[in-house]
């Protein structure tokens, strides 16, 4: 079934709004917090949680990282090895931070985000004509782009992107529904598109994608094992998949430093910045602390199915930027 080309967008609009206007509950209260990972309904408590603070997301990344995420996002587009007319997944897309990034220093043909907080998509934006957002062989003229959501059909809205010159190797095989195929058989050589779908179950066609990245999302999942197959499963063969996740640093002065800040500052700001009350700026360090080492994180990479497995760390340990490759040959 086939949607008009707002109803998705003003769908998503609308759930947004009422959730804004619903008094914010406690996501993450005392309880909760002693073990955030271990809690059944954690999907949920995240879910609510992203779409309280949404509005003051990207503010607060900025602020609480002294400006130093955008430097880690680049650090995991240059470790992505994204080529010329590659399929991009970005999973726990937000509001699209790193799928600008991916847009501004690559030339991937296709940039899908998924996500299951409506409000971060309602909240996502991408630069609309900004040269910086596009590969240097980008032709002049542009293009009416759909955005998808997985709840609400292929089409929620449109937005105007920047058309890639012509010749752009396009793929044999699209990640996309059928439904969405038909609606749209001539697709750009560049596009964005937006899911909103939980991670865990990804919308998309079976080896379908060539790069996978997740930024600090991965110690959200409710199941981390299941997400890493689900990233499997998407990816082609020879696809790359890059995680940047928080970490805690193994230095005791580093690791002093780094535990006050968390405990003492970011709630602070959080709450000054988004006037949250969902307890997502308590729940930010309690799920660092809590959550899988980076040892452990690569361990469960590598029993997923991912080879060549490697993690680099940043910012003095306290965030680690994970890759991996899908093998060429060995199935899925």
């Amino acid at each position: 079934m086939l949607y008009r080309p707002c109803y998705g967008r003003l769908k998503l609009v609308i759930m947004a709004r009422m959730a804004n206007r619903a008094p914010q509950p406690t996501a993450w209260d005392a309880a909760a917090l002693g073990d955030p990972h271990a809690q059944h309904d954690k999907a949920a408590r995240v879910q609510a949680m992203f779409d309280a603070i949404a509005p003051a997301y990207e503010r607060f990344n900025t602020v609480a990282t002294f400006g130093r995420d955008a430097a880690w996002r680049r650090a995991a587009v240059a470790a992505a090895d994204v080529r010329r007319g590659d399929t991009v997944l970005d999973l726990c897309c937000g509001t699209g931070d790193m799928l600008r990034a991916f847009a501004q220093h690559t030339q991937a043909a296709l940039l899908i985000g998924v996500d299951f907080a409506a409000n971060m998509l309602v909240h996502a934006h991408f630069r609309k004509g900004d040269r910086l957002a596009l590969p240097r062989q980008a032709a002049p003229g542009t293009t009416r782009v759909p955005l998808m959501s997985a709840e609400s059909g292929c089409r929620t809205r449109e937005n105007t992107m920047p058309r890639c010159r012509e010749g752009a190797p396009a793929r044999s095989q699209s990640p996309l529904s059928p439904d969405c195929q038909a609606a749209h058989p001539h697709k750009p050589a560049r596009t964005f598109h937006l899911i909103r779908a939980d991670a865990l179950r990804l919308p998309l066609a079976d080896a379908s994608v060539d790069v996978i990245s997740c930024t600090f999302g991965v110690r959200n999942f409710q199941d981390l094992g299941l997400g890493l197959s689900e990233m499997f499963r998407v990816a082609r063969p020879g696809a790359r998949v890059v995680i940047l996740e928080f970490a805690t640093p193994e230095h005791c002065i580093l690791r002093w430093v780094y535990r006050l800040y968390c405990d003492a500052v970011l709630p602070c700001v959080g709450a000054l910045l988004s006037r949250d009350r969902t307890g997502a700026y308590r729940y930010l360090p309690r799920s660092i602390d809590t959550f899988a080492p980076a040892s452990a994180l690569s361990a469960s990479l590598k029993a997923a199915g991912f080879r060549a497995v490697t993690r680099r760390t940043l910012n003095f340990g306290g965030v680690v930027l994970h890759r991996g490759t899908k093998p060429e040959t060995g199935g899925t």
